[in-house]
């Protein structure tokens, strides 16, 4: 059941997106998710108790909010499975915790601002994507951000839902995106969040790493049957370089996108005007340009292909084995 609904739901997803008259009318759940997240802060995190206290109370925040998530959408895979034809609005609502759409359309705003709007208009654009200063980067600043943030979404808000929804239905990938929610809310190196947010962050590690190897894997089979890139490239960098970026996971994606497009991502950037570290992932050119973030999203659609198309395997082999 689970890989029949993972695979309606991308191809829902994939179709449609998440109408935009359904947004204004009742919000997203990750919204609502987050709504769940900033009360929970409010109620539990509270300045003055021992570092041991706000770490233990975010211990509780993150499972309190787990179960919410999980147990309504348990409750209504329970109850729509009741329903004839209840896998296809099942698998409707399950869609909403995909990305794919969106990623794209977002990704590609930006490039469309560097084609046509400026430099200015393209920092505005890739802001809404990144968390880094933008205000000074320059034109391969701004095309390297949106490259990372397509590669490490595709992991983050694809392939990690997709493959939590393989393997839990709807209240599995509920669970997924409730903690990467929790992750990007409150798992910040803060004074607030430092200990609060430690549960948060060091679970979204936990839960991202199989989709983060996934997403490399996909994207380097995408890389093959794309001309132009390099699937032996992507995979030379994946072996070399994922493991020495920041974060334990996002350098998989970023790696492979780097090496099948012949790109330097990643390396030092700055946030909230302080200046970070960082190592640069791959031995290509620095100087993105629009036309490398257009050649990113085809390698994207073709990894997101073999993505579906794996599951759609998979799926068959359920139906023929039961």
């Amino acid at each position: 059941m689970t890989a029949l609904l993972t695979l309606l739901a991308l191809l829902f997803e994939a179709m449609l997106g998440y109408p935009e008259r359904v947004f204004r009318a009742i919000g997203h759940p990750v919204m609502w998710m987050g709504a769940l997240v900033g009360a929970l802060d409010r109620g539990l995190n509270r300045e003055g108790r021992l570092p041991w206290q706000r770490k233990l109370a975010g211990v509780a925040a993150l499972l309190i909010l787990i179960a919410a998530t999980s147990g309504v959408a348990y409750l209504i895979q329970h109850w729509l499975l009741l329903m004839p034809l209840g896998m296809i609005p099942l698998a409707a609502l399950a869609g909403t915790l995909l990305a794919q759409r969106s990623l794209y359309a977002h990704v590609e705003q930006v490039a469309v601002a560097l084609e046509d709007d400026g430099i200015e208009a393209a920092r505005a654009s890739v802001s809404h994507i990144v968390g880094r200063d933008t205000a000074a980067l320059d034109e391969a600043g701004v095309a390297r951000a949106a490259i990372e943030s397509l590669a490490e979404n595709f992991s983050d808000g694809v392939v990690a839902p997709a493959f939590w929804m393989m393997a839990g239905g709807l209240p599995g990938a509920a669970a997924y995106k409730a903690i990467n929610t929790a992750d990007s809310m409150i798992g910040h190196h803060s004074e607030r969040y430092e200990q609060f947010g430690w549960a948060s962050a060091r679970l979204d590690d936990l839960v991202n790493l199989p989709a983060s190897r996934l997403s490399a894997l996909f994207l380097i089979i995408a890389a093959y049957l794309t001309p132009g890139a390099s699937a032996s490239e992507a995979f030379g960098v994946v072996l070399r370089d994922a493991s020495r970026h920041r974060s334990p996971n996002a350098g998989y994606p970023e790696a492979a996108v780097a090496g099948a497009l012949g790109l330097a991502l990643a390396g030092p950037r700055t946030y909230e005007g302080k200046p970070a570290d960082g190592t640069w992932i791959g031995e290509g050119r620095y100087g993105a340009t629009a036309d490398d973030i257009r050649a990113a999203l085809t390698l994207y659609r073709r990894a997101d292909m073999v993505m579906i198309g794996g599951v759609a395997i998979v799926a068959l082999l359920v139906v023929i084995l039961t």
